[in-house]
């Protein structure tokens, strides 16, 4: 997967056939435009092409009301990497700033889409709205496809057990803890990249844990408790389980055990995926009674 910092940079692409938003947790609504993004490509000849905004359009538009405290299911690591594994082509990643936000969509779609890149097709998501004052929509692309020729798509909404699937219904979910709901709706594991620093015996001196330091501040941690992991970093792989602790106003505390640790962990990036909440979160033993109990029922799983 390609990955560009610029329209211009991006004009190289064979026959684009385009999509664009925040894509925040790469959930199985996205998968599904990214899915026909990738056979419409391949029906054209050409190449599949997600455009995408950092930091995110609330944060710039809004800092003081809807951007405000703003938490995404991933951050721009996580999301690019789950792109690469959905097999896009292309990915464009695009500075949101307020001058871009006064592009209109149809100087969007004309100047950038069709102009610079030379798109072939357009595909959006159900109720995707762009351009200044989200004057585009799916309405507005399809009486401008034959003015500027290409066509245009939309997507329906997806459904988990007659749920309509968002990504605020996903942020929902992990704030509550519901960590299995969560990867229903994203059809992936939810997973955190961080460093792993260092071995912090502090926790309990039975069961060695490993400080994986949160430092995106928009980064959207799961409630406060102790849950099922399995961990990836290079070709190492582990069951595992992690104890989130609240830190107040402050980023979250995590802290990673390993089933399988190797000493040569820390310092290496490793990637945690999440897999259930563990009974023992909700046990109100000590730290260390939670951990060890945790232990014990992570053993009992199967995953």
């Amino acid at each position: 997967m390609r990955i560009f910092r610029s329209f211009q940079e991006a004009a190289v692409i064979n026959a684009p056939v385009v999509t664009t938003g925040t894509f925040d947790g790469v959930h199985i609504g996205h998968r599904t435009i990214i899915n026909r993004l990738k056979k419409l490509a391949s029906e054209h000849g050409g190449e599949s092409v997600l455009i995408t905004f950092h930091p995110h359009p609330r944060v710039v538009l809004y800092p003081e009301s809807a951007g405000r405290g703003l938490k995404l299911i991933c951050s721009q690591e996580e999301k690019l990497e789950l792109l690469r594994k959905a097999g896009l082509d292309n990915v464009i990643v695009i500075e949101f700033t307020r001058d871009f936000s006064r592009i209109t969509g149809e100087e969007f779609v004309r100047d950038i889409l069709c102009g610079i890149l030379g798109a072939r097709v357009i595909v959006v998501g159900h109720n995707h709205h762009f351009g200044f004052n989200q004057e585009g929509d799916y309405r507005t692309l399809w009486e401008w496809r034959e003015k500027y020729g290409f066509e245009a798509e939309e997507i329906p909404m997806q459904e988990v057990q007659n749920e309509t699937v968002s990504s605020t219904r996903i942020r929902q979910a992990l704030t509550e803890g519901y960590i299995q709901r969560a990867n229903a709706y994203l059809d992936h594991f939810y997973l955190i990249i961080g460093n792993a620093v260092k071995d912090d015996p502090g926790i309990t001196p039975e069961v060695p844990m490993i400080r994986i330091p949160v430092t995106d501040v928009t980064k959207l941690v799961p409630s406060p408790g102790l849950y099922a992991v399995t961990c990836a970093a290079d070709a190492f792989f582990s069951r595992g389980m992690i104890l989130i602790r609240d830190n107040g106003p402050l980023l979250p505390d995590l802290f990673l055990h390993l089933e399988n640790y190797e000493s040569d962990i820390p310092g290496k990036r490793i990637t945690i995926f999440f897999h259930k909440r563990l009974e023992t979160s909700h046990s109100g033993l000590s730290t260390a009674e939670t951990v060890m109990d945790g232990k014990r029922e992570m053993q009992e799983l199967i995953f």
